[in-house]
């Protein structure tokens, strides 16, 4: 999430964002905290970074193939090493 669509979020009274400063349908500047809208971002931070180390599907199900074959556990360790990398919360 970035902080436009944070703010939309946020203030569903803005309609329009330009640089920095938020309008409503008016055209009127709406005010917006600045911090409140910084803490939505972390919120979700971790999804993005989630998205970011996981394999490719097309890798994660070749894994789960080759786990039914060995009787390995690849696919199962690698997602959870990415959900133990990126935890909910975590500003990391």
């Amino acid at each position: 999430m970035d902080k436009h669509q944070a703010i939309y979020k946020l203030y569903p009274n803005v309609v329009t964002i330009r640089g920095d400063i938020a309008y409503d349908k008016d055209n009127n500047e709406v005010a917006y905290d600045n911090d409140a809208v910084e803490a939505e971002i972390a919120k979700d931070a971790y999804k993005e970074q989630r998205q970011q180390a996981y394999a490719p599907l097309a890798e994660q199900l070749d894994m789960q193939y080759w786990d039914k074959v060995n009787g390995t556990n690849l696919w199962k360790e690698h997602i959870d090493a990415v959900k133990a990398a990126h935890r909910k919360g975590d500003e990391s």
